[in-house]
């Protein structure tokens, strides 16, 4: 009796086994929700997903919601789109978001999409719904030498075309950035910037920025303008304060070679007076051998030496009289004094 009853649980629990094979290989549910969707498919296709290691769950789901939104998809391509690693989910439910916004797209272009990395459904929701990008801080400045910061908002949506191999939005926002350095750059005047900062978006989107992008520009809005620093004034600074020290280096390399030309002018000086001194030691020589050749005489030397003492003689008086002449001129400078200025007491005494 017991071996019996043993004997009847584990014929029990094989055919558990075997049951829930079965179903995991053979969804049945899936197959009974499909085709009360109106969705053809037999067991032995959902069996065969199960061997080619596609998830029937995901694929039934997929086409009964595609079914029932009016979209056209077979089993084959959503098969394949899984099969290549793409989001079948984000596929339907982006045909069924452009179905019912009247955009064209259809599952290639979607599956192209997806497979470039894109989130399409968002892409979708981004045609329908406009988005904002902030761009960041955008530092420009104008002929004027005045820095101004700019703040912008660029409103786009998605170019669902360009999708696949266009730019995203780090090429919107350089693009926008560049264009507002450029216009402020251009103008005379940053105060004419802040008095119409709405000149900035004009030019800006007049570029065409959005070509060659996932994104079609549809406004550009300048959020705020700051002033910033006086860049004209602080290059003008720079600027002068390099061409002093440039005056200076050259005031100071003129200096040094006059100071090397004074020391070689005395240089010189002294060469000349130790000439002089050595041929005046030479003088009582040759006068000796004159008197001995007897091509001086006796009346020629005095003479020679009186010519000497008169001309000493005069040297002394000039120089005497030079220091005189400028002691007077220093005496005088001394007596020379401002005029007094006379109080009105003074000038009532005067009066």
């Amino acid at each position: 009796m017991t071996l019996t009853l043993v004997n009847v649980l584990i014929v029990i629990v094989v055919l558990a086994l075997i049951i829930a094979l079965l179903l995991f290989y053979i969804p049945v549910g899936l197959w009974l929700a499909a085709t009360a969707s109106g969705v053809h498919i037999s067991l032995v296709q959902l069996v065969l997903m199960r061997l080619r290691k596609v998830n029937p769950s995901i694929i039934i789901t997929n086409m009964i919601t595609a079914t029932k939104a009016g979209i056209d998809v077979s089993r084959n391509q959503l098969e394949a789109h899984f099969l290549a690693g793409g989001n079948v989910k984000s596929v339907v439910s982006a045909l069924i978001s452009a179905n019912k916004a009247g955009i064209d797209l259809d599952f290639k272009l979607a599956t192209a999409i997806d497979l470039a990395g894109r989130d399409v459904f968002d892409a979708v929701q981004t045609s329908v719904n406009p988005k904002v990008i902030n761009t960041p801080p955008v530092s420009a400045v104008a002929k004027d030498g005045i820095q101004l910061i700019a703040r912008a908002r660029v409103t786009v949506k998605a170019n669902i075309r360009q999708l696949v191999g266009g730019a995203g939005e780090e090429t919107i926002i350089a693009r926008v950035g560049e264009g507002i350095v450029t216009t402020i750059g251009s103008s005379d005047s940053h105060k004419r910037v802040l008095e119409n900062p709405d000149s900035i978006s004009k030019l800006v989107l007049a570029k065409g920025l959005d070509a060659g992008t996932a994104y079609e520009i549809l406004s550009i809005d300048i959020a705020d303008i700051d002033v910033g620093k006086n860049i004209g004034a602080e290059l003008m600074i720079d600027q002068a304060n390099a061409d002093k020290g440039v005056a200076q280096a050259l005031a100071e390399k003129r200096r040094a070679m006059a100071i090397a030309q004074e020391q070689e002018m005395r240089a010189k000086a002294e060469e000349a007076r130790a000439n002089v001194i050595q041929a005046e030691a030479e003088i009582p020589l040759a006068i000796a051998e004159a008197f001995r050749n007897g091509k001086l005489g006796i009346m020629e030397y005095y003479n020679y030496r009186n010519l000497k003492a008169d001309t000493e003689m005069r040297e002394s008086i000039s120089n005497s009289y030079r220091q005189v002449q400028q002691g007077s001129i220093e005496e005088e400078k001394e007596e020379i004094k401002e005029p007094e200025v006379h109080t009105g007491e003074n000038t009532n005494q005067l009066r």
